[in-house]
């Protein structure tokens, strides 16, 4: 067979990602706060962009000649401007470099005051307040080495007591393997065993743990008087406590089952999770990306710019590519107008960013009119198609734009993506309810259960058909799964 070279046309299609294109697309992914930081990135990194600072009137500069042929970005900056917010007025005076404090009046006033003692009140209005105070707090890992230190110890045992101690999760509890710990320590499994022992009798009691079972009985030991009937509970019937079935444990143990029901609230006051108290997540704070008012009878959408700067084409960097076109300087002018061209389309890409999320929360503010209004309970279904649909765009846009953003309601900060709900049917096949509303009277329901009969998955199912909404029955228990609640038997209390 032989080998011959052809050239052939053939006319194709295909999506080619400009780095324009992709900049574009991060930029409506991103929260406000991502996007400030991206923003402040691209100040220090493109010369040409600046932060727009408030001048009085009068003092703005005659605009500088520019080529026919260089983009116009006196004609986007106008378009875009409203975008942003402007500068305060701090940031505003180290960017314009002027300095309007009163150095001499604040020096005379100083002279005055210091022939006198300050007052308790002028001193205490200098200082934070208590609540401004950062302090460190101990951690759990601190208190145990604090406590290991104190024991009396080879230096073979401190190694493992110190490998124990750092291998323990956020709760207390060990979840290494104890003789690979010993390994490493150099020391024999039976050693290892009693330096865990010695740890798991530090305080907080249980600590060093290696499953519930063994940390109550710890804490059990320690009770004064002892109560055996607690350990024997502990140690063989922990599933029946869980299951709330208490009439088992007394018939395996031959005891009344009111000493059963006392010795339970006795294990019921101990602690599943030593470390708990030592454990301090940080809070984490939303900052809406969107706000919603309800003014007369119209809700008004405002987006959320605080900290954002307002942007604009530096002047100076406009003067020299001017300057470089009539001097013929090529490679200032390519570098120049490189960088005005990201500059422009920078605040072009977030100028359309801002109308996109303003467009989006409009369809969805119109859609779920029932729910800003009245709340969850009148949440309607809604897919993302829906949205796309109304505002002309593609699902893909609709769902970067509602990834990881919120607004703030009057009835609440939600995120974008809780307004997109599957359908539930209604039991005449009139309008359906969204999943979250049917979620919502779910956790109604548990909340307003009698705690000694409580409302199980099918008589849950049984009350919402009576409302007219057609649900199975592990579709309830899946809800309540996600809601974090747990089953009608494990809820039921007797004591």
């Amino acid at each position: 067979m032989a080998l011959e070279i052809k050239q052939s046309l053939r006319l194709s299609q295909q999506l080619v990602m400009t780095p324009q294109l992709q900049q574009a697309i991060k930029l409506l992914q991103l929260n406000r706060m991502e996007l400030a930081e991206v923003v402040n990135q691209e100040l220090m990194e493109n010369p040409v962009l600046e932060e727009l600072s408030e001048t009085p009137e009068g003092e703005n500069q005659a605009p500088a000649e520019t080529s026919p042929d260089a983009p116009d970005p006196e004609r986007d900056q106008q378009r875009d401007e409203d975008s942003f917010i402007k500068p305060k007025a701090q940031e505003e005076q180290l960017v314009t470099g002027k300095d309007d404090f009163n150095w001499e009046s604040y020096v005379e006033e100083f002279n005055s005051s210091s022939s006198s003692a300050p007052s308790m009140r002028e001193v205490n209005e200098e200082l934070p307040s208590f609540e401004n105070v950062l302090t460190k707090t101990t951690t759990l890992e601190d208190h145990l080495a604090w406590q290991l230190s104190m024991a009396s110890l080879t230096d073979q045992e401190r190694k493992l007591g110190e490998l124990i101690i750092g291998n323990l999760s956020d709760d207390g509890y060990f979840n290494a393997n104890l003789e690979d710990i010993a390994r490493e320590a150099a020391m024999e499994l039976e050693d290892a065993e009693e330096v865990l022992k010695m740890v798991q009798n530090f305080d907080p009691l249980g600590v060093g743990s290696r499953n519930l079972q063994e940390c109550l009985a710890i804490q059990a030991r320690f009770m004064n008087p002892r109560q055996p009937l607690v350990e024997q509970i502990i140690a063989g019937h922990l599933g029946d406590l869980e299951r709330k079935n208490y009439q088992a444990v007394a018939k395996a143990l031959n005891v009344p089952l009111e000493k059963v029901i006392e010795a339970t609230r006795l294990i019921l006051e101990f602690e599943p999770k030593p470390g708990r108290s030592f454990h301090t997540s940080d809070t984490q704070y939303i900052t809406p990306d969107i706000y919603v008012y309800k003014v007369a009878d119209e809700f008004v959408i405002v987006l959320n710019e605080d900290g954002m700067p307002k942007l604009r084409i530096s002047p100076y960097y406009k003067n020299i590519l001017s300057s470089a076109q009539k001097e013929s300087n090529k490679v200032t002018k390519e570098y120049v107008q490189e960088k005005l061209r990201s500059a422009v389309w920078l605040i072009r890409s977030i100028h359309n960013r801002q109308k996109t999320i303003y467009k989006v929360t409009e369809a969805i503010v119109r859609r779920q009119r029932d729910f800003f209004e009245k709340g969850v309970q009148l949440l309607k279904p809604m897919i993302l198609k829906d949205v796309a649909n109304d505002i002309g765009m593609h699902e893909s846009t609709i769902s970067r734009v509602t990834t990881n953003k919120f607004v703030h309601t009057p009835v609440g900060i939600f995120e974008l993506k809780y307004f997109f709900n599957s359908s539930i049917s209604s039991a005449d096949g009139s309008d359906a309810l969204a999943s979250e509303a049917v979620k919502e009277k779910i956790r109604q329901m548990i909340q307003k259960e009698d705690v000694k009969n409580p409302l199980s998955d099918q008589k849950i199912v049984e009350l919402l058909r009576s409302e007219n909404i057609d649900i199975a029955r592990r579709t309830v228990a899946k809800y309540r799964d996600m809601l974090g609640i747990l089953s009608s038997g494990k809820r039921k209390k007797i004591i």
